[in-house]
C-alpha cells in the first residue's frame, strides 16, 4: 500500500491549475487536450497531464492514480514478445489512437526493435506511449533528490508541473536520502514511463564507495525497482575495462555519473563490469516485468572537445552487441547518447548508433552545441535536440537552465520542458509527421486573423504568451484589436497586408500590375494613417 511508505509529514495535495483555454477529452479512452476555438473549430492535441479533470484543482497524492492497465495484461509475455508473436496488445491500439497510426504499425515498429512502449506490468496507473523514430519525437524529465537539497514532495511537485507542460517520462535520479520513497510517490502518482539509473541508490548501500559494490547488491537493487514498478532503467553495461584508459586525454574525463562509478569499480578490481559479465541475468529480471533497458553512454562526452572520440564509439559498439543479447531474451532496448557535440558531428552519432544499434530508438541528452553558456544550457542544448531529432532521434532528455550548475527548482522545470517541446515539435515538422504542421497553422491563422485569444491558447505556454501580450496592451478591447505593442496600429504588416488584399477583392483586381495601380489609388489614403506601403513584386516562379 502507498500508504505505508509515506511520511505523514509530507502534504497530501499538490496545486495544480488546468491549462488555460483547452480541457481534456477522450477518443476512445485516450485522453486529448482540447483547445476551442473563438472560430467554431478546436485543434486536439496530444496530452501527458494524467487523468485530471480541468477541476482538479488540487491532486490528492495520498490516494494515487487509478490503475489504468491493469485490467489489460492477458499473459506473461513482454509487449517486444507479443509484437514478433503478431499479437496487438492493448498498449499498441492505445498508442495507435494518440499517434494516428494503424494500430499494426505500432506492432510492427516494436517487433522490429525500432519503437519501445516503457510498461512495466506494476505500473499500471502509467498512460501507454510509445518511443521510435517514426512516432512522434518524445521528451524526458530529469527529477530527484540530492544528497544536498530538495525533498521527497518537491520532486513529486516538480513531476506533477512536468507532466502537465507535456514531458512524456520522467526519470527519478535521487542520489540522497529517501531514494525508495521518492520513487514510490512518484511512480503512484505517474501518468507517463518513469525511469531510473538504479546504480545510484546501489552506491548508497555501500555508503558512497564504488570499490564496495557487487553483483548481489546491484540485483538487489534492480528486483526493488522492477517491483515498485520502474519502466526503463539506465544500465551502464558498455563501460568496459578496457575502454577507461580511452577517456585519459579528454578535457572533461568520464561526465556519465553511472560511467564513472562503474569504471572506478573495474579498475579499483581490475576486473570486468559485472553489469557487462552479467548482462543475461539482468534480460531475465527485466523480462519477468517487462521493463525496458536504456542502455546508458557512460562514456558519452562532456565537452564538444570530446565530441566523437575513440572512447565514445567504442562503447556503441558494446551496446550494439547488448541491444541484440536483448532483444533475444525479448526485453526492449532504447540507446543513450550524447551529451556534448558540436552541429557538424550530430549526424555521424545517429548514423553510428541506428547502424551498430540496429536502429534501437535514440534517446539523447540534447546534444549541447556548444560549451559557453551555463545558465543558458536548455538553449545550447535545444539546437542540438532539434537537429538529432529531425535526423532521428527518437526521445529527447530535457536540459534546463540550472545544468552543470545546481539542482533545478519547479520553475526549471518547466524552462527546460517547454523547451524541449519546441526543439521536439520542431523535429516533428522536419521528418513530416503527418499531423505535426496542423498546430503552427491553427495558430498562425489566428495570428493573422488577430484572434488574440486563440494565439494564447494554442501557444505551448499559454499564460506566458498572455502576460507577455498584456504587459503593454492589457485591456480587454486589445484582445480584438489588429496590431500588438510592437508594431503600433499604423505599422502592422498583417494589418496593411489585410488592406491590400480587401482592396483587391473589392476592385477585382487581379493582377501585380492591376493592384498597383490601384495602391497608387489609395496612397492618400494610407499616408493618412502613417503607413509608409511597399507592395512586393513576386516573380511569376
Amino acid at each position: 500500500m502507498l500508504m505505508s511508505t509515506l511520511d505523514a509529514s509530507v502534504r497530501p495535495a499538490i496545486t495544480r491549475g488546468p491549462i488555460t483555454g483547452s480541457h481534456k477529452v477522450y477518443q476512445d479512452s485516450v485522453p486529448f487536450r482540447r483547445v476551442e476555438l473563438t472560430n467554431g473549430e478546436h485543434l486536439d492535441l496530444y496530452d501527458t497531464s494524467g487523468p485530471y479533470t480541468d477541476e482538479d484543482a488540487e491532486i490528492d497524492l495520498h490516494r494515487g492514480l487509478p490503475k489504468l492497465r491493469e485490467p489489460w495484461r492477458v499473459s506473461g509475455n513482454t509487449q517486444l514478445g507479443n509484437a514478433k508473436a503478431g499479437v496487438v496488445t492493448e498498449e499498441m491500439r492505445f498508442i495507435a489512437k494518440r499517434e494516428g497510426v494503424d494500430p499494426e504499425f505500432v506492432r510492427a515498429e516494436v517487433a522490429a526493435g525500432r519503437a519501445v512502449i516503457p510498461a512495466n506490468h506494476r505500473h499500471p496507473e502509467s498512460e501507454p506511449m510509445i518511443i521510435g523514430k517514426n512516432f512522434l519525437v518524445k521528451i524526458n524529465a530529469n527529477m530527484g533528490n540530492s544528497a544536498v537539497t530538495s525533498s521527497v514532495e518537491e520532486e513529486v511537485e516538480k513531476m506533477v508541473w512536468a507532466t502537465r507542460w507535456g514531458a512524456d517520462t520522467i526519470m527519478d535520479l535521487s542520489t540522497g536520502k529517501r531514494i525508495h520513497e521518492t520513487r514510490e510517490w512518484l511512480l503512484r502518482n505517474s501518468p507517463v514511463p518513469v525511469g531510473t539509473v538504479p546504480m545510484y541508490q546501489a552506491l548508497e548501500k555501500v555508503n558512497g564507495d564504488p570499490a564496495e559494490l557487487s553483483w548481489d547488491i546491484y540485483r538487489e537493487t534492480i528486483i526493488e525497482q522492477c517491483e515498485q514498478g520502474v519502466d526503463y532503467m539506465t544500465v551502464h553495461a558498455g563501460v568496459l575495462l578496457r575502454y577507461v584508459p580511452l577517456t585519459a586525454n579528454r578535457v572533461t574525463g568520464i561526465v556519465s555519473r553511472g560511467g564513472s562509478i562503474m569504471a572506478a569499480w573495474c579498475l579499483a578490481h581490475h576486473k570486468e563490469s559485472f553489469l557487462y559479465t552479467h548482462f543475461r541475468e539482468l534480460c531475465e529480471i527485466l523480462r519477468e516485468y517487462d521493463v525496458t533497458f536504456s542502455l546508458g553512454d557512460g562514456l558519452r562526452p562532456g565537452s564538444i572537445a570530446d565530441a566523437n572520440d575513440r572512447a565514445q564509439f567504442a562503447e556503441l559498439e558494446t551496446l550494439g552487441e547488448l541491444t541484440h543479447i536483448a532483444r533475444e531474451h525479448d526485453v526492449q532496448v532504447m540507446i543513450e547518447g550524447p551529451g556534448h557535440v558540436p552541429m557538424h558531428k550530430i549526424a555521424e552519432n545517429v548514423r553510428l548508433e541506428e547502424e551498430l544499434c540496429g536502429e534501437a530508438p535514440f534517446y539523447t541528452l540534447g546534444p549541447l552545441a556548444t560549451d559557453i553558456a551555463p545558465a543558458y544550457d536548455h538553449i545550447t542544448s535545444a539546437i542540438g535536440a532539434a537537429q538529432i531529432g529531425w535526423l532521428g532521434t527518437a526521445m529527447l532528455c530535457y536540459v534546463t537552465p540550472k545544468e552543470h550548475l545546481g539542482l533545478p527548482n519547479r520553475d526549471d522545470v518547466k524552462a527546460g520542458v517547454i523547451t524541449y517541446k519546441i526543439a521536439a515539435h520542431s523535429a516533428d515538422i522536419a521528418k513530416g509527421h503527418p499531423r505535426a504542421q496542423e498546430w503552427d497553422d491553427a495558430l498562425s491563422t489566428a495570428r493573422f486573423e488577430f484572434r488574440w485569444t486563440d494565439q494564447f491558447n494554442l501557444a505551448l505556454d499559454p499564460d506566458t504568451a498572455r502576460a507577455y501580450h498584456d504587459e503593454t496592451l492589457p485591456a480587454e478591447p486589445a484582445k480584438t484589436a489588429h496590431f500588438c505593442s510592437m508594431c503600433g496600429p499604423k505599422f502592422c504588416s498583417m494589418k496593411i497586408t489585410q488592406d491590400v488584399r480587401e482592396y483587391a477583392k473589392a476592385n477585382n483586381l487581379e493582377t501585380v500590375e492591376a493592384i498597383e495601380a490601384g495602391m497608387r489609388e489609395k496612397s492618400e489614403e494610407f499616408a493618412e494613417r502613417g503607413s509608409e506601403v511597399y507592395l512586393p513584386v513576386v516573380s511569376a516562379d
